[in-house]
């Protein structure tokens, strides 16, 4: 039993020194806290961007009609509220927030 416990040990050992990032407690801290700010950024930005898109939608056939049939109007009104992002992602969030530069040098 001893040599099997002892076995397991240093499998673990080994395993904690060849991939050190896995046991960081800053990176499972960094990613839960992702997580939950992208959940409640998504929680808020979802609905916004369903009623910009259905305004934008409403607003597009009425400019249809109010400019006499102007579609190239319309088309515009519709692509500007149509188009993505959908959700906020990990990397858009980076993207709009910058990288900081603290967390790429402890690493």
């Amino acid at each position: 039993m001893k040599k099997n416990q002892l076995a397991a040990v240093l499998v673990i050992f080994s395993m904690a020194g060849l991939a050190p990032s896995y046991l960081r407690a800053e990176d499972a801290i960094e990613k839960t806290g992702m997580a939950v700010e992208l959940t409640a950024g998504n929680l808020i930005f979802l609905p916004i961007k369903l009623i910009s898109m259905t305004v934008g939608a409403t607003a597009g056939a009425l400019s249809y009609i109010v400019s006499g049939g102007n579609a190239e109007l319309t088309q515009q009104i519709w692509r500007d509220t149509s188009e993505g992002p959908y959700i906020i992602t990990p990397e858009l969030a980076r993207k709009s927030i910058g990288q900081r530069p603290l967390l790429a040098e402890t690493k």
